[in-house]
């Protein structure tokens, strides 16, 4: 029997294989990490987050002009003024990133770096063969991530279009196109639709589902929506594009029954997992519909093969694909024991204002239990002083709990949503209820303000009902007195 070469080889440079790569190495596991020669299991994801960021204070400068308010005291920095100087920092602090997070580093801490394509052997045992090299480990983690998914439209392939993974490119080496009609509902087309909205872009956005994104608490969809509209995107929902065709130089996309012409368009329908190429069958690996099989423990159907991030489906979302990654690690290091479990597991979108949700929503958790045991509370961010101060008060969090005060899920639209909803995420993962978040007094002003009057409405709901006991309780005494009873 060949010797054991690694602890753990994990095959792709997708931000969840950097990550897990780090963190078995962390566990002084021996680790080999696979990454193709052209790195296409990976784009660069820094952008989308970087570039929202300068969207919102273009924006800004652009209604202090509107207003006619500018002060010599107001300064605005002249770089995020301009598109391509904006793309132009984007890409030096996406590099800083990278240099941060890089193959050189991971070789440093004893991770080792091989650069190839390879497939799994299922002879003499398992292994994987890479450059003519067959690597033997105790476990093997899929980690290659996934690719624009591409739709099977009518004329889509007679055209060019732009999809995450060259979008920024070339928003750099071209002309900023007038319009846009962005294809798909999934957390970065809403992102991109309103970044390019803001820049001064005639967009329309258009999804399949009767919501821009379904797995979204409702009320924060429409409030999303809302402010997609106002930004100027046109949105269309339960619309499905049947043709797209290029007629005179232009693009026609045929939506519904409406036919809409436009310079650009942009694909952003979900991601296809990097798995053609691996020989998954020959070790008894499935898959279904396209999608790798796993269990709670993120095990293939091949127990020694595990898998991470977006490779699973589902949103391209980095913090989910991280929280795999550490799942798997700890799994295939060790005893197999610990399950994911994603109502814990916060998520958010990169708009304006943010978007995060963690647990279930008001309508999943209507459906899991019954009507009496749900309570909903609501706060909005024009009655907490720090975003009155920051001039930001759209925005409403809202929590959904038990009737024993258990938190189930929490939404968030509103600015500093992506950091508020850690600490609901943080409540819900140590079974923390929300009389206790009740009881914080937190800096003031701060924007957690907003959680902790959210939480207090749980009190007033509790006066409320031991108010409307004791009026029943007196009224039958006064019925029991009344008639001598």
């Amino acid at each position: 029997m060949p010797n054991i070469d690694y602890d753990i080889v994990i095959i792709g440079g997708s931000i969840a294989g950097y990550h897990a790569a780090l963190s078995a190495t962390q566990l002084h596991a021996k680790v080999a990490l696979i990454v193709s020669a052209d790195f296409s299991d990976h784009y660069n994801s820094s952008y989308q987050y970087i570039l929202s960021e300068i969207s919102q204070i273009t924006q800004q400068s652009y209604n202090l002009a509107n207003l006619e308010i500018f002060d010599k005291n107001i300064h605005l920095n002249p770089e995020f003024l301009n598109l391509k100087k904006g793309l132009f920092y984007a890409n030096a602090v996406a590099k800083n990133l990278n240099q941060i997070n890089s193959l050189s580093n991971l070789a440093a801490q004893g991770v080792d770096i091989i650069v190839g394509n390879g497939q799994f052997q299922s002879s003499p045992q398992l292994s994987f063969t890479v450059n003519e090299r067959q690597l033997y480990s105790r476990t093997y983690l899929l980690a290659n991530g996934s690719r624009p998914l591409i739709p099977n439209i009518s004329g889509l392939d007679t055209i060019k279009y732009l999809t995450l993974a060259n979008i920024w490119q070339s928003l750099e080496t071209t002309t900023l196109p007038e319009n846009w009609v962005i294809i798909g509902g999934v957390p970065q087309s809403i992102e991109i639709a309103q970044f390019l909205a803001r820049f001064g872009c005639q967009v329309t956005l258009i999804v399949k589902n009767s919501q821009i994104l379904p797995n979204l608490d409702l009320e924060i969809a429409q409030l999303l929506t809302a402010q997609l509209e106002v930004d100027g995107v046109r949105v269309l929902t339960q619309t499905q594009v049947t043709q797209i065709r290029h007629i005179d130089n232009k693009k026609w996309v045929q939506a519904g029954n409406q036919a809409i012409e436009t310079d650009e368009i942009f694909i952003g329908i979900g991601q296809q997992p990097n798995l053609e190429y691996l020989n998954l069958p020959a070790v008894g690996v499935k898959l279904h519909q396209h999608r790798l099989v796993v269990n709670e423990k993120l095990q293939t159907t091949n127990q020694r093969i595990y898998a991470c991030g977006d490779i699973l489906g589902g949103y391209d979302i980095q913090n989910i694909g991280n929280y795999e990654a550490n799942i798997a690690i700890e799994n295939a290091l060790f005893f197999p024991r610990l399950k994911v479990n994603y109502e814990s597991v916060p998520w958010g979108i990169y708009s304006q204002p943010k978007v995060a949700q963690v647990g279930l929503t008001e309508k999943q958790a209507r459906n899991r239990y019954s009507q009496k045991q749900i309570l909903v509370f609501k706060q909005y961010f024009k009655t907490a002083t720090a975003p009155q101060i920051q001039g930001e008060i759209t925005g409403i969090c809202k929590l959904v709990v038990l009737e024993n005060g258990k938190i189930l899920g929490c939404s968030i639209l509103g600015i500093a949503a992506g950091e508020l909803i850690n600490l609901i995420s943080l409540a819900i993962s140590q079974n923390i209820k929300i009389q206790h978040l009740a009881k914080l007094s937190p800096i003031y002003p701060s924007y957690s303000e907003i959680i902790m009057e959210t939480a207090r409405e749980w009190n007033r709901h509790r006066i409320n009902k031991n108010r409307a006991l004791q009026e029943l309780l007196l009224g039958f005494f006064n019925y029991r007195r009344d008639w001598n009873l």
